[in-house]
């Protein structure tokens, strides 16, 4: 490749923040590899779609967007087309079935999670007129030597491990992204070093369930990695997801509560309040743990909030099932919860059972969860009125060109007007009026860590 010419590659990432981290892996590895970033998919010579299978709806998205390429390609035949990620690895086989016209007649390349680093070579072979598939799933791949692409910001998502052991009933993770692995405590301070010396003030920790993370070479643990993060710069705000309740420590909780820039949020996914779903859906703990949980969460954090994640209509789920749910939503009082119908996953255990609970129950009890949640956010946001929160500026208002936008501490999104402020800075607002999304106040001065 001449050097002075470098090919464009555009990606599109779809899914979760994971993928995001990932984007940012795979625009390192073919940046080193002398590609130039673009925004614009008309200036590029190589299209990677990086792809999500958690939900059906978010593969049909995909599968419709390589629909779109279809038309683009014929416009520009050499142009390279990638599928990568969780899609690429569950649908490998039809990716390259010359039977599967919409997708095989767009796509050249097909990548899977744990394949990064083989993409210059792929790529290069699809230029000379090679379709490539590289899917195999690694016991060992953390892509812990390789720092992100990222551009100049103030928030940076960070993988701290890949893979999920849990293998629950209705999750498709296992599969697609393989068996979990760890980074080292010490390449992972690294990268938050680098990113302070850059001007973050806000990274956010993932994994499939960042609660099991192990630093082999060390043994130390997410709290000790947490711990040792938040001493980096300890006016980076540190954020993470997502928990899994079997494996949330004491330990964890009091290092969450011991540090200031220790954000004192936690998403903690109960998918259902009923202990029958629970051990159906082979989530290793009952409701009674995950309640004795939260007390110890709120003991030791007071002003902790939490979010969490429900799937409606998991086989069998009766009436009944579905009543403990919201009851545990409203015992609770989560600030935020995801909730989605329940999406049959193949090579799932729940595949080969009956998706029993029809699509008008589902979107009914959806609707009430919705409501209820929806009710609950609005009342614990009516509390938050006449406090003053620490924001971070994240954004200009999405709705309004005079006015910034930030989150809590706690998660929560504050809209506020400009003034003499910039993206970065940290301020205290008083909260003056609220609905069950956002809160809205005015800042009354700068805020330090320590002070």
């Amino acid at each position: 490749m001449n050097p002075e010419t470098p090919k464009k590659l555009y990606v599109e990432t779809y899914g979760c923040q994971m993928n995001v981290a990932d984007t940012e892996v795979v625009q390192s590895v073919m940046s080193k590899n002398g590609f130039a970033m673009t925004s614009t998919m008309e200036n590029a010579d190589v299209i990677l779609v990086n792809t999500c299978s958690v939900r059906d709806n978010a593969e049909q998205r995909i599968i419709a967007r390589l629909g779109d390429f279809k038309h683009y390609k014929k416009q520009n035949p050499n142009v390279v087309i990638g599928v990568l990620g969780c899609m690429a690895e569950r649908l490998r086989s039809k990716m390259m079935d010359e039977n599967v016209q919409t997708i095989n007649s767009v796509v050249d390349i097909v990548v899977g999670p744990d394949e990064y680093r083989k993409l210059p070579q792929l790529i290069d072979e699809a230029f000379d007129g090679e379709k490539g598939i590289a899917v195999r799933l690694s016991r060992v791949e953390n892509y812990d030597d390789i720092i992100p692409f990222r551009a100049d910001g103030i928030s940076a998502w960070i993988s701290v491990m890949r893979g999920c052991d849990k293998f629950c009933t209705f999750c498709v993770v296992p599969f697609t992204r393989g068996r979990e692995r760890s980074r080292t405590v010490a390449s992972v301070v690294n990268e938050v070093r680098e990113l302070s010396s850059r001007g973050f003030k806000e990274v956010y920790l993932l994994g499939q369930n960042v609660n099991s993370f192990l630093d082999l070479e060390t043994e130390k643990d997410f709290s000790d990695l947490l711990s040792e993060i938040a001493n980096v710069d300890r006016t980076m705000r540190v954020r993470f997801t997502t928990s899994h309740p079997q494996d949330m420590s004491e330990k964890l909780i009091r290092t969450i509560a011991g540090n200031e820039n220790i954000c004192k949020f936690i998403h903690l996914p109960v998918q259902s309040g009923s202990d029958r779903i629970l051990e159906l859906m082979n989530r290793t703990y009952d409701s009674k743990h995950y309640r004795s949980l939260v007390d110890k969460i709120r003991k030791h954090i007071p002003n902790a909030s939490l979010s969490t994640d429900i799937i409606v209509g998991f086989p069998t789920e009766t009436e009944e099932d579905h009543q403990q749910t919201m009851a545990m939503m409203k015992e609770i009082g989560y600030d935020g919860a995801f909730m989605f119908h329940y999406s049959p996953r193949e090579n799932t255990k729940a595949f080969n059972w009956d998706d029993d609970v029809s699509q008008e129950i589902k979107t009914r009890r959806l609707y009430e969860m919705n409501e209820m949640q929806r009710e609950i956010s609005f009342k614990l946001n009516q509390k938050l009125i006449g406090t003053i929160e620490t924001i971070l500026v994240e954004s200009e208002s999405k709705k309004s060109s005079e006015e910034f936008c930030g989150r809590t501490d706690t998660n929560k999104t504050v809209i506020f007007p400009k003034e003499n402020l910039k993206v970065g800075d940290y301020v205290q607002v008083k909260i003056e009026r609220v609905n069950s999304a956002t809160l809205f106040g005015r800042v009354i001065g700068n805020y330090s860590f320590g002070h």
